[in-house]
């Protein structure tokens, strides 16, 4: 197999996921190894296999969130991984990180990458801005520092000696 038809295997798998998960399906297991690992960043925690992603991202996600529109703005492929960036659409519908339920429809940006093994993803390597999401619900985790200040001119950035 070519490595541009591996890169394509690899983008097929992810993208069947991706349709798994806008679909609201529940069975993972079509699209990951059953060992495989979802790696987050900070305030999304680390996932080991199927089920602990289903239960301790899957679910809380859905809770947190309902009506949810998945807007992938692109997909990369190169051999066995995949990447994309891009948001999801949703409405704040149950309590998230503490936050009771707005009824605000928030953007969630994400970035994630994938390693695909056998037509199933093995490894996960995601970041996802729930940053970007508390301060659309109203909560500033920077507590007024955060570096967009530098951008719009109301603070100076400090610069090394």
């Amino acid at each position: 197999m070519s490595y541009d038809e591996k890169s394509a295997q690899t983008l097929a798998a992810v993208k069947r996921m991706e349709d798994g998960l806008a679909a609201g399906e529940s069975d993972m297991y079509a699209y990951f190894t059953p060992d495989f690992l979802w790696r987050g960043n900070q305030g999304c925690g680390t996932k080991k296999g199927v089920e602990e992603f289903r239960r301790n991202w899957q679910l809380p996600l859905r809770a947190a969130f309902s009506d949810r529109d998945y807007k992938t703005e692109k997909f990369m492929a190169d051999g066995d991984w995949a990447a994309c960036f891009g948001h999801i659409e949703a409405t704040h519908s149950g309590t998230f990180m503490g936050v009771a339920p707005t009824g605000k429809r928030v953007k969630i940006p994400y970035m994630d990458f994938w390693r695909v093994e056998d037509g199933r993803i093995a490894d996960n390597p995601v970041s996802v801005d729930f940053a970007s999401v508390m301060q659309q619900l109203g909560v500033d985790v920077f507590g007024g520092q955060g570096w967009e200040n530098y951008d719009n001119g109301n603070a100076t950035p400090a610069t090394p000696e």
